[in-house]
């Protein structure tokens, strides 16, 4: 895992070591440099570059950077030129994630269930994005949220893919009893509590 202290953005990496095969979930073109020497250092092929969502309206950039990695790159409105859907499996050596599809936070925003992980980037920490201060989208997000993870069993981990005023790890039953948005809470109730947010800054969320 890597860690931006300035945004909190979190980057993952998985790999089948007896293969040197891996996935990198969330990078960011800055770290382009350092998420090359952690490939080479460990003579991993990289097979993806999995994104949960993206703000590329604002980082123009970003996705001819992240092109440089030479993977497929994985993201809520690539997957059709990738001929992927929802429920799809990435293969990576003898291991594979899972895409889910969870709208919210953006509007195509993806999930990637590997083992008894999943990796949700703004999904729950709603106040940590630098980039969207509140979700784009809290109808699907209610839905995304309720119905797809909460659902998942208790031991779930859930990895975030900000930090910065929440936490990187949560569990699906901690979420489920604690959460200050959705737990002991009616759809009506959420949806009002979000059109009532400030449009640029909203209460500290505890992932």
């Amino acid at each position: 895992m890597l860690n931006n202290d300035a945004s909190g953005e979190l980057t993952y990496l998985l790999a089948d070591l007896d293969a040197r095969e891996a996935i990198l979930i969330d990078p960011h073109g800055r770290d382009l440099p350092l998420l090359s020497a952690l490939l080479g250092e460990r003579e991993l092929h990289l097979c993806w570059v999995l994104r949960t969502h993206h703000h590329d309206t604002l980082q123009a950039d970003e996705h001819d950077q992240l092109a440089q990695l030479g993977a497929p790159l994985v993201q809520g409105d690539a997957l059709a030129a990738l001929h992927l859907s929802d429920g799809d499996v990435l293969p990576f050596g003898d291991e594979m994630v899972r895409i889910m599809s969870t709208p919210g936070h953006t509007p195509v925003c993806l999930s990637f269930a590997w083992r008894d992980r999943l990796f949700c980037g703004g999904l729950l920490a709603l106040t940590a994005c630098p980039h969207q201060p509140r979700p784009a989208e809290p109808e699907a997000l209610w839905d995304s949220v309720t119905q797809r993870i909460l659902s998942l069993p208790d031991e779930t981990l859930l990895f975030a893919g900000h930090e910065q005023h929440a936490r990187a790890v949560s569990t699906v039953l901690e979420q489920r009893r604690w959460h200050p948005y959705f737990a002991g809470r009616t759809r009506d109730e959420f949806l009002a509590q979000m059109a009532s947010l400030p449009a640029q800054k909203i209460p500290e969320s505890t992932f």
